[in-house]
């Protein structure tokens, strides 16, 4: 993949699902995908496709999926027409890391991958290391391999038994109620750490990089605080972090790992090995805070910037028409594209979903907002001009028109430089216009500065004396982003 690549996520079964229904010479597997579909994601410069959701169901968890009360009284509000057939279970309560039914078999899934890569393409899966489902065979085979209660348990939505008589405690993140279609893995076990390097091992072979699930709830320290109590086994020496992804690496050194991610414990995920870890301080200023609070993260130290995922849109959020309104939406999108670091995007996204669905509900049919489907791919192809990828970036100073007009605290800006390539980002984060110059560093001997701005193709010729001297004068609607090219900057 480049640097600062470009992924999008995409729901398996929704995706393919649709892609059958479309009929004619619809796909059997996966593997049957026509190339005018792959071609698509390259078209839109796409660099890795995050095919969500390909691993074995559980029963069980569909039932209780079916049964979910929020789930379905959510979907009878905005999708009133669903059947519970429609209705999956979690994609993350996985039964076994082989491929589901719908798709084929594993070997298809590897001619899927070779396809992709064959376009230039990579192949990212999920992994969720803390938990698998309740139904997981392991659970009556291996029950050692969870964490356990001795005795029956006061709390029963914490813990269910299985069906060996064996109190086993649900999948977990501290701050928010428990999983029940889960059950939570013994990370202090060697068994489980053995099934679980076993099972990167056996994936590994099937993409080219993974994303994986909640890995903070996987660290010695926060799964002490969580489970000591319940677990007999002292804290390993070592992470299982770093031995599991060098044992990949050994065989695939390009593998990539990424790591969804909080509490600020990112930069200490990427020091035990991961290549990338969620940003979501950046989407939380996007989405709350000022210019000014949105540019200090951005300060933060090199190598961690290059090594976040940046996003406005996963299928745990909102999505960014509900989250940020159109027109902020748009801004913050421009944001995380033209910053370092993975550039993250999803299909709902794209489209302008106004509500995000539950990721265990199937939808027929998709209303596509055409207007914000045209931002996107325009955006798209500004962003995949080499210099967003193989040039440098660094802050662009800004100054106010004028000392009364002071609107320019609003407006953000980056330059990437690449050769005789400037492009210049600049962002009025802020629901008023905004005024700002925008100074020249480098300019050239003629007489007449051109720049050209990519969203409106608008070309701006300004006498080279003014634009050293005081810089480009620059007007912005609310929210409004410019990008300039340049040979100079």
């Amino acid at each position: 993949m480049r640097t600062n690549p470009h992924v999008l996520e995409v729901n398996a079964h929704i995706w393919f699902r649709n892609l059958q229904r479309q009929g004619g010479g619809s796909p059997q597997t996966i593997a049957d995908v026509p190339q005018e579909n792959l071609l698509k994601f390259k078209n839109l410069g796409f660099d890795a496709i995050w095919l969500m959701g390909v691993w074995l169901e559980s029963p069980v968890s569909r039932q209780i999926a079916r049964n979910d009360k929020a789930i379905n009284d959510y979907l009878q509000k905005v999708h009133p027409d669903y059947s519970k057939e429609d209705i999956v279970g979690s994609q993350y309560s996985i039964y076994g890391y082989d491929v589901h039914p719908l798709f084929g078999n594993n070997e298809d899934l590897l001619k899927f991958k070779k396809r992709l890569n064959d376009i230039g393409i990579a192949l990212i899966l999920d992994f969720a290391g803390n938990h698998l489902s309740v139904d997981h065979p392991l659970t009556l085979s291996e029950p050692e391999v969870f964490v356990r209660s001795q005795s029956e348990p006061h709390d029963k939505t914490l813990f269910f038994q299985t069906k060996n008589g064996d109190w086993m405690a649900h999948g977990k993140d501290p701050y928010f109620p428990p999983w029940t279609d889960t059950v939570q893995i013994n990370h202090f076990n060697p068994k489980a750490r053995k099934f679980l390097t076993d099972s990167l091992l056996k994936i590994s072979k099937l993409c080219d990089g993974l994303r994986c699930d909640m890995v903070m709830l996987m660290l010695n320290k926060v799964f002490k605080n969580a489970w000591g109590s319940y677990v007999s086994e002292s804290a390993p020496q070592e992470e299982f972090w770093p031995q599991a992804i060098r044992a990949v690496k050994e065989d695939a050194p390009l593998f990539v790992f990424g790591a969804e991610v909080y509490w600020g414990l990112e930069w200490e995920v990427q020091e035990i090995g991961f290549d990338y870890t969620y940003d979501k301080i950046l989407y939380d200023r996007l989405l709350m805070s000022s210019p000014q609070d949105i540019l200090g993260h951005l300060s933060a130290e090199h190598l961690y910037q290059k090594r976040s995922i940046r996003f406005i849109s996963n299928h745990d959020e909102q999505t960014p028409t509900a989250a940020f309104g159109v027109e902020k939406s748009k801004a913050a999108a421009t944001v995380a594209a033209t910053i370092s670091g993975m550039r993250l995007f999803t299909i709902p996204q794209l489209w302008g979903a106004k509500e995000r669905l539950p990721i265990q509900y199937i939808p027929k049919d998709f209303e596509i907002d055409q207007d914000i489907f045209n931002f996107y791919k325009k955006l798209l192809s500004i962003v995949n001009d080499p210099c967003f990828h193989g040039g440098q970036a660094s802050m662009k100073r800004i100054s106010p028109v004028n000392d009364e007009d002071q609107t320019s605290t609003n407006i953000m800006a980056w330059v990437w430089t690449q050769f005789t390539t400037c492009k210049i980002v600049a962002i009025n984060y802020s629901g008023a216009p905004a005024r700002c110059r925008l100074p020249i560093d480098r300019a050239p001997k003629d007489e007449i500065l051109q720049i050209t701005e990519e969203f409106t193709q608008q070309v701006l010729r300004v006498p080279t004396d003014e634009a050293k001297k005081i810089g480009l004068r620059l007007e912005f609607k609310p929210y409004e982003c410019k990008i300039f090219t340049s040979e100079f900057c």
